[in-house]
């Protein structure tokens, strides 16, 4: 293939084209502003792309209207109800049995507090997003670590032993599944989110799923809710148009409760749904409703990353191993045939002015790796590549 980055044609629909480097060095949020300007970012979870022009009107006819209060109604449930029927073919949202809450780790935080208590364990599939485990530890839960297995996958021999150990003595336990997988971006087929439900079901286990990069699964590739698999009735999910649309800044997420776990929603507390932004809530509806085609063309340009990151990688850094998952704009890579020791991370922010996620803070599994952001130009990847191999001339 050709691994010579183009600029495109003024038509191209791929919004991971459009922005040059001087434009987005202009952003203020944290992906531009924690390191100097020497620095490609290529880390925290922020895509380099203009908004969806579906959330730019909706947010801009909303704030010249001043339609800035608190939240209310059911339009992002709804919303997020017609997007999961039409992409993933599941009718199973109900509206009824979902709550707005600020975003997916503070919406994590409250499902875990109606289905534990403080001293219990919460198990996780490390390496996992590095936030699972401090939002867990200051809530006075317990952390259990199930390894994902060596093709990335679940394991599901290692997650049964850790929900043995989550549940000794009688405890109360929950599981905080990641759907997609980060960073892997590994996407878990029908069949062993069913198994998850029929081991979570045999130990007693309570299940939060954290699928919040459900929108970014590659065309071709089967996304299955957690809800949507025969025995997952007393889960919880927590779902946005966060990642898909790169509105992290316009804070909403949704929690969404199967059957048997409605009654554990309902005891959420009222304040919880204020914390939203009303604005947020309304950028979010407005991507899932009418933003398909702008996810549609930057679903492309996802997997057109990929393939060139794994090219780049063969010719210029054959020692680091990645295996593309067909989920999320995260690329996991494994440095450890490059003697960089535990954080390689550090190598190639101090001798190659790129930053790039430290697989440390990931949990067992993530030393001697990183995690590179593959929302971005070709023209970006191509020069993070190739600073990365000049850091070890």
């Amino acid at each position: 293939m050709d691994l010579t980055p183009h600029r495109p044609a003024d038509d191209d629909p791929n919004p991971l084209n459009r922005l040059t480097l001087d434009q987005l060095r202009l952003r203020t949020s944290m992906k531009w502003r924690t390191y100097p300007d020497d620095v490609l970012p290529l880390w925290v979870a922020e895509m380099d792309v203009p908004l969806a022009e579906p959330v730019v009107r909706a947010v801009t006819d909303a704030i010249a209207l001043g339609d800035t209060g608190y939240p209310a109604g059911t339009a992002y449930a709804e919303a997020l109800a017609g997007f999961a029927r039409e992409r993933w073919g599941w009718d199973g949202l109900a509206v009824e049995r979902t709550a707005i809450v600020p975003d997916v780790m503070l919406g994590v935080v409250e499902m875990l507090k109606l289905v534990s208590g403080p001293g219990d364990a919460v198990v996780v599939n490390c390496p996992v997003y590095p936030p699972f485990y401090p939002f867990v530890e200051h809530m006075d839960r317990r952390v259990v670590e199930a390894p994902l297995g060596a093709d990335l996958r679940l394991d599901l021999d290692a997650l049964e032993d850790a929900f043995r150990r989550a549940v000794a003595g009688g405890r109360r336990a929950a599981y905080l599944l990641c759907s997609p997988h980060n960073p892997t971006g590994t996407v878990h087929t029908a069949d062993e989110l069913a198994a998850v439900a029929a081991l979570a079901d045999r130990h007693g286990v309570r299940v939060v799923a954290d699928e919040i990069h459900a929108p970014l699964v590659a065309p071709g590739t089967v996304f299955t809710p957690y809800l949507g698999v025969p025995g997952a009735e007393s889960g919880l999910s927590l779902m946005s148009a966060s990642k898909g649309w790169n509105l992290a800044g316009l804070k909403a997420a949704l929690a969404i409760a199967g059957p048997a776990a409605a009654d554990d929603l309902a005891r959420l507390p009222e304040e919880v749904g204020h914390g939203p932004s009303h604005i947020g809530v309304i950028a979010h509806t407005a991507a899932l409703r009418d933003g398909g085609d702008w996810l549609d063309a930057l679903l492309g340009g996802l997997d057109d990353n990929r393939a060139l990151l794994a090219g780049l990688l063969a010719r210029e850094l054959p020692g680091v191993g990645y295996r593309p998952g067909p989920a999320t704009f995260l690329a996991w890579l494994d440095c450890r045939a490059l003697g960089l020791g535990d954080d390689p991370a550090a190598v190639f922010l101090d001798r190659g002015r790129v930053a790039l996620n430290s697989g440390l803070p990931f949990g067992t599994g993530g030393a001697g790796h990183v995690r590179l952001n593959l929302g971005t130009s070709p023209e970006v990847i191509a020069e993070a590549v190739r600073r990365m191999a000049a850091a070890l001339a």
